[in-house]
């Protein structure tokens, strides 16, 4: 996919959940991580975590549970962690302001179908299809962020193959499982993309 078309942006607004905390350093630049709380219409609500400069945390003085509005891109990389490889999700914020008005939790993402994708019915009985979205950043380098579609939209990406390029919108989801450690049941949390609108891109033809 050319890089002049990728799409790639995650408008959230939500109450901090707890104060950042140091995340990494990267080219002699200090990286912070914090939980951002975004409530559903359903009463529950998401915890997405978000990656920042420490330059944009210190410009607002984030420290305190307060509101939020985060701009910024949905990344992956993989942690070699105990219990295996795990694909982590996070925002990385490009713009974070205050902002009292009502959550927000929008995404929209063009990018490639990387994985077959997989079709099963939830133990409610709804249909739902796991896609794994391959999506490009500038430079060659690629974020692997798995959504899910439901219903009819379930049915038609299910057959939908590999090299597909794809156009969504939706939101981010956090999704809590018990994962069995050693003979331990542990608490994880899945992040992935639920998807509410989603079609297929026809390549941009190029006459010579």
């Amino acid at each position: 996919m050319d890089e002049t078309h990728i799409i790639n942006k995650v408008v959230l607004r939500g109450t901090l959940f707890e104060p950042p905390h140091f995340s990494h350093k990267s080219r002699e630049e200090c990286f912070f991580q914090f939980p951002l709380e975004i409530g559903r219409l359903s009463g529950t609500s998401d915890i997405v975590n978000i990656v920042a400069r420490e330059s944009l945390i210190n410009e607002l003085e984030v420290s305190e549970k307060l509101k939020l509005s985060v701009v910024g891109e949905l990344r992956s990389f993989n942690s070699k962690s105990i219990g295996g490889p795990k694909l982590i999700i996070t925002v990385f914020a490009r713009e974070i302001f205050f902002d009292d008005g009502e959550d927000i939790n929008r995404i929209e993402l063009s990018g490639t179908l990387c994985k077959p994708t997989n079709l099963r019915i939830t133990p409610m009985g709804r249909e739902i299809c796991d896609i794994m979205l391959a999506v490009n950043r500038h430079y060659g380098r690629s974020d692997y962020l798995p959504c899910i579609a439901w219903g009819s939209r379930a049915k038609d990406t299910a057959e939908w193959t590999v090299g597909t390029m794809i156009r969504l919108d939706g939101r981010i989801q956090s999704r809590k499982y018990i994962k069995n450690i050693d003979g331990n049941s542990v608490e994880k949390t899945a992040y992935e993309v639920s998807v509410v609108n989603i079609e297929r891109e026809t390549p941009e033809i190029f006459a010579e």
